[in-house]
């Protein structure tokens, strides 16, 4: 039983608003799209400066017909193009020369010439030199013993004949078996 006046009852409030219409709009992106933090990869190898070289000029040569040396180099520049020639003897009686000419657009040439014959001279076969001396005969006599020691100690022996023996054979204590 309820224990309330009559008339009382409580009843919840009814809404008396109704959710209101959305009156904003999205909003609008207010950034711009990010920088990259890198940079595009640059290449590595870069085509070194051709500088222009210093002119020059210089020379040199060795001879020495006794060794059989002979060679020599020379070279200039205006320095732009470098000209030159070198020359070398070779074993088989030649002179190799070689005339070049070098820069930064036709590179290195070279232009090999020869001077002379190729020649190659018989060898004749080795022979051992014929020996210009007598080998001693050996001479072998056996030699004279020089230390001959005289024998200083002579043991005698100590020990006496053998000993006779003290073991004597026992007598049999059984008799011959008897036929049974």
């Amino acid at each position: 039983p309820d224990k309330r006046p009559a008339g009382y009852g409580y009843q919840p409030p009814q809404p008396s608003y109704s959710a209101p219409e959305p009156s904003y709009s999205a909003p609008k992106p207010s950034y711009s799209a990010p920088q990259p933090s890198y940079s595009a990869p640059q290449p590595s190898y870069q085509e070194p400066e051709k500088e222009e070289g210093m002119p020059f000029d210089f020379a040199y040569a060795v001879e020495d017909h006794y060794k059989g040396v002979d060679f020599g180099h020379n070279s200039n520049s205006d320095g732009k193009v470098v000209t030159g020639e070198y020359r070398v003897a070779l074993p088989d009686g030649r002179t190799q020369i070689v005339t070049y000419t070098a820069d930064h657009y036709n590179g290195y040439q070279a232009e090999v010439t020869y001077e002379g014959e190729a020649q190659y001279p018989e060898v004749e076969a080795y022979q051992a030199p014929a020996q210009s001396y007598k080998q001693p005969e050996p001479k072998y006599e056996a030699p004279e013993p020089v230390y001959q020691p005289a024998p200083t100690y002579q043991p005698a022996p100590k020990y006496q004949p053998a000993p006779a023996p003290t073991y004597q054979k026992p007598e049999p204590t059984y008799g011959p078996p008897t036929p049974s």
